[in-house]
């Protein structure tokens, strides 16, 4: 059973600290980053593939939907994950964008030989 903590906010609750606290943490930023091609993912899946354990994904998956950021569908025993983009983009305009361009520049950055670079 669903605990109320766990709602997911209405969209006009929803403040810029709380997204920005939520993808403050690499792998919430990882997530929005998948969940930003607008497809509805399975919490199980190798697009989830972070090296930690379910449990802690749980927890992230939590956070994100609890900042207003996404949504869980229960249909069966499936349960998938999609980000609220309409919702987002209509609240916060180009956040999103901003927030996936930074995390692709980012893993290109700490790649590898890239590293060396980006501290000169």
């Amino acid at each position: 059973m669903a605990r109320d903590d766990d709602a997911m906010p209405d969209i006009a609750d929803v403040t810029m600290v709380d997204v920005l606290r939520a993808v403050a943490d690499p792998i919430r930023l990882r997530i929005v980053q998948t969940l930003a091609d607008g497809q509805p993912h399975g919490k199980c899946g190798v697009h989830w593939d972070f090296g930690v354990h379910k449990s802690t994904m749980t927890h992230h998956f939590r956070i994100l939907r609890q900042a207003g950021l996404t949504r869980t569908v229960v249909t069966g025993r499936t349960h998938t994950v999609e980000l609220r983009r309409d919702e987002l983009d209509a609240r916060f305009p180009g956040l999103i964008d901003a927030l996936t361009t930074t995390a692709r520049t980012a893993s290109r950055a700490t790649a590898p030989g890239l590293a060396n670079r980006a501290g000169r």
